[in-house]
């Protein structure tokens, strides 16, 4: 890491929003429909900023502007924020419960979303969509991760080094940004330190077999093919 950047822990979640399909949870939604930034104090005071003061997370490829959360909660040399939030759609039409609505542009490769507006209670056959008292459904922080195929695996490797600064005059809550051709530079990069089963496995396997699985292949999935096959 430079020594103005900090880790990113992307795959933290709230422990009532765990998985992608509970927006559809109402109940779950009232609870947690947010996610802010996890700063601790120590940092936040380094960059003299408050609970409820935007911010702007900056990666290789991109940023995003969220809300800080100051919090003893967190160790003062990452950040965090909640995986599961910030769905967004280009028009009204989709799910509104937990979807904000956004515009989205670009010239070359940069791209840029931008929040138009949030949920909002609405009339359906279950009353309690007219019960929604917030607006706020969060900020989606994925699309400014590169892929970053880890070395060994080859697995995404979630974790981020990025930059958090103050936003700046023109930022809005919300905003994305991101450059499509940073982001297949630094796939193309990272794909470079992998090391491919067929030249570096030691017993001809794609994968270690005692590795203990839920639902494991039979043996012979597991061996490399004698000849790489012909792509016609």
């Amino acid at each position: 890491l430079a020594t103005d950047e900090t880790v990113l822990i992307s795959t933290f979640r709230l422990p009532v929003q765990i998985h992608t399909r509970s927006a559809n949870a109402k109940w779950l939604d009232e609870i947690a429909h947010t996610n802010p930034l996890w700063i601790h104090p120590s940092h936040a005071s380094r960059l003299s900023v408050q609970t409820g003061d935007l911010v702007r997370v900056e990666t290789e490829i991109g940023y995003f502007v969220v809300r800080a959360w100051v919090t003893e909660g967190i160790r003062p040399d990452v950040v965090a924020c909640s995986h599961h939030m910030g769905r967004w759609k280009l028009s009204d039409e989709g799910q509104r419960q937990l979807m904000a609505t956004v515009s989205l542009a670009h010239e070359g490769s940069e791209w840029g979303l931008k929040r138009k507006r949030g949920v909002a209670p609405y009339e359906t056959s279950d009353s309690d969509t007219l019960r929604i008292w917030w607006t706020d459904v969060g900020v989606h922080q994925n699309l400014t991760f590169p892929v970053h195929p880890d070395p060994v695996s080859g697995m995404h490797c979630w974790h981020q080094a990025v930059r958090v600064k103050r936003a700046e005059a023109t930022d809005k809550y919300g905003d994305i940004s991101v450059d499509t051709q940073k982001s297949r530079e630094a796939y193309k990069r990272w794909l470079g330190l992998t090391r491919p089963a067929d030249t570096h496995s030691p017993d001809g396997t794609r994968r270690p077999y005692w590795l203990l699985r839920p639902l494991k292949p039979a043996r012979e999935f597991y061996r490399l093919p004698e000849e790489k096959e012909l792509v016609s």
